[in-house]
């Protein structure tokens, strides 16, 4: 799936949008701690919405994660994942997002909705404690904050392209065979455990490891969690869960 970062933490975008922008809201929570909440909320949210639209890569932990073994037959698995997705043609979802930075005093907490349509749409929104949108439309992008829009043309950025491909990738179940990535399979009674690791030296510069935590019931990713190398994090636990009901194209063109 996507505000998915903050500027010392994860893979950040806010580099390619400040070409085309001023500086992003990150910087200025960072710089100035002190500023009343609402302010540092509102940097954290869009952030975070782009480390979730990355939903990637991660530094692999050396031993197996507490309460998980090892999935031994990991074919079988990466099978009936890809045959799942592939019976999802729209995917619709209420999340809720605990953001953690070590410089702030208290866990920001973020609601929201999101919506993927195949092919190629996607539209990830946050309605608590402030509204912010971000969706994807095949080859556009569309970021609105504060009422104001922005578009881009994924095609004509590296990095908004990776991000599109990351996404689509995600929800189709085709990232698990993608040779950029290396992963790890975990299980417990209740969830399969993905630990993916970058294999671009980039990428682990600003993300630890990435844990998805994919139901066993229907193959489902009901959790994800982004820990960055100084310890903060991203987790978003998904809920209310519908598939492949009609979702209009018009949802994904913002205005």
């Amino acid at each position: 799936m996507y505000k998915f970062n903050s500027n010392t933490i994860v893979f950040d975008i806010s580099a390619s949008t400040q070409n085309a922008q001023t500086d992003g809201p990150i910087e200025s929570m960072i710089k100035h701690r002190t500023e009343r909440h609402t302010e540092r909320s509102r940097s954290v949210l869009f952030s975070t919405t782009v480390t979730i639209i990355l939903f990637i890569s991660s530094f692999t932990f050396a031993q197996v994660p507490a309460g998980f073994k090892p999935v031994k037959d990991t074919t079988a698995f990466k099978q009936k994942m890809e045959a799942q997705s592939k019976l999802i043609s729209t995917l619709e979802s209420d999340f809720t997002q605990e953001k953690y930075l070590s410089v702030m005093s208290e866990k920001i907490i973020s609601k929201g909705h999101f919506h993927f349509k195949k092919v190629n749409m996607l539209r990830w929104e946050y309605n608590e404690p402030y509204k912010y949108l971000i969706a994807i439309n095949k080859d556009k992008m569309f970021i609105k904050d504060n009422g104001k829009v922005s578009k881009y043309d994924i095609n004509s950025n590296k990095m908004f392209k990776s991000i599109n491909e990351m996404m689509v990738n995600t929800v189709q179940g085709n990232l698990l065979n993608n040779k950029d990535y290396k992963a790890k399979f975990y299980e417990n009674e209740k969830f399969y455990m993905l630990e993916l690791s970058p294999l671009q030296k980039g990428a682990k510069d600003f993300l630890k490891v990435i844990q998805l935590y994919i139901n066993k019931t229907d193959y489902a990713v009901d959790k994800v969690k982004m820990i960055e190398p100084s310890d903060d994090y991203t987790s978003i636990d998904f809920s209310n869960r519908k598939t492949n009901q009609p979702i209009a194209d018009e949802k994904f063109i913002i205005k």
